[in-house]
């Protein structure tokens, strides 16, 4: 593990191997310690860095919202201090949001972009009301807020078979402050749409998506690449596919990094 700092805040990261660089984002109530078997696969051929992002594992929170252009600028102090000029950005989730937010701020850094059960449109009504609706009862009750939210995003069929892996989840996500969960919150309900972005075709895109994935409609997700080069590879499950279609999830990714 490494720390840097940005504007005051400690930032914490870590960095393997040798080679075309690879920049995994975890999503929300997540951290970099969800990467671990990537890591390990992947640093074998590239230089690997995972980053806790803010008020996520041991990075610290910046302020009352974390906007999604906050985490990006992050990303590139990291990225700008290792000396690393263009690197592939695969985000999870809220860490796709992220990579967006990259991709906009630093286009000339991104070699290649994974969405990985995430998407590029902003919000709608129905669900910044229930971004408010989730900040209510965060602060009402956190243990019971991070357990539900953990288990509901993995598919029902996957909740009994994966329910070891599921706590070792919920245990993680229980470390993440309260201050940074409402950040996120407050940072998600307010991102811009970023279909823009895909739809110009400015560097290779792998979008990865779970047909039962809870979170994401799985039809509307496919609408974001149309008329676009993008890549769709669909899973069965839910919305943690690095978790619930781990081994074939490493031979997608696989592929694509080495094409």
């Amino acid at each position: 593990m490494k720390t840097l700092l940005y504007k005051n805040t400690k930032i914490s990261y870590t960095d393997s191997g040798e080679g075309t660089s690879i920049v995994l984002l975890h999503g929300f109530l997540e951290n970099k310690k969800m990467w671990k078997d990537y890591i390990t696969l992947f640093s074998q051929n590239y230089r690997v860095i995972t980053i806790d992002l803010l008020g996520h594992g041991e990075s610290e929170c910046l302020g009352y919202i974390h906007e999604m252009e906050d985490n990006a600028k992050v990303v590139n102090e990291i990225l700008e201090h290792l000396k690393i000029e263009k690197a592939t950005i695969l985000g999870h989730s809220m860490g796709g949001y992220v990579a967006l937010a990259f991709a906009e701020l630093f286009p000339g850094k991104l070699q290649k972009l994974v969405l990985l059960n995430s998407t590029s449109k902003e919000d709608n009504a129905e669900k910044k009301l229930n971004r408010t609706r989730a900040i209510k009862a965060v602060k009402q009750n956190y243990i019971n807020f991070v357990s539900l939210a953990i288990a509901n995003l993995f598919s029902e069929n996957n909740r009994v078979r994966l329910a070891n892996e599921i706590e070792k989840v919920k245990t993680e996500a229980l470390k993440t402050p309260l201050q940074g969960i409402v950040a996120s919150l407050e940072g998600m309900k307010i991102r811009k749409d970023r279909e823009n972005i895909l739809k110009q075709n400015l560097f290779p895109v792998l979008l990865i998506l779970g047909k039962k994935d809870p979170v994401l409609n799985y039809c509307e997700s496919i609408s974001q690449i149309e008329n676009t080069t993008a890549k769709l590879v669909s899973f069965e499950d839910g919305h943690m596919s690095q978790i619930e279609n781990k081994e074939d999830l490493k031979k997608v990714l696989s592929d694509f990094f080495r094409d």
